[in-house]
């Protein structure tokens, strides 16, 4: 039996570049390196035929812990609600209020950034408070 040694998560977006820069600033990735040979992705975007150019971007975890994110380019916008979407961990450990500052505080700084607000999802007597949101293309994802 195979195991898995690595997981990339895929999106389709319209503007793969600056979702990925969004993404980036959330959870603390960056940009890879350009292929070998190019000083910049600038420099070898240029070398793609005009519809290839910025069709897609990926950034990565520093540590090399985090998956790969990747961003392609699609022609559709998006319609209908994640069936998968990242749970972005701000409030691991905390419980009450205590979560829900940590939450609310980490919502600010990605509003600033472009995110949107969906919806809290209050403690119940299984999970404890979680924060609904969107990306800057509307992908949605949760502040956990």
């Amino acid at each position: 039996m195979a195991s898995v040694k690595q997981v990339q998560v895929t999106f389709d977006c319209a503007e793969p570049g600056r979702v990925a820069r969004f993404w980036c600033e959330v959870l603390g990735y960056v940009v890879p390196p350009p292929p070998e040979g190019f000083a910049t992705w600038d420099d070898f975007n240029a070398l793609l035929p005009a519809e290839g150019q910025g069709s897609a971007f990926a950034c990565m975890d520093p540590t090399g812990v985090g998956p790969r994110l990747f961003f392609q380019r699609v022609p559709e916008g998006k319609v209908v609600k994640n069936r998968v979407h990242l749970d972005v961990r701000v409030g691991t450990g905390l419980v009450g209020e205590e979560r829900l500052a940590a939450l609310e505080g980490e919502c600010t700084r990605l509003v600033a950034l472009g995110a949107v607000r969906v919806q809290l999802l209050p403690a119940n007597d299984e999970d404890e408070s979680c924060l609904v949101m969107q990306d800057i293309e509307g992908n949605e994802f949760c502040l956990d």
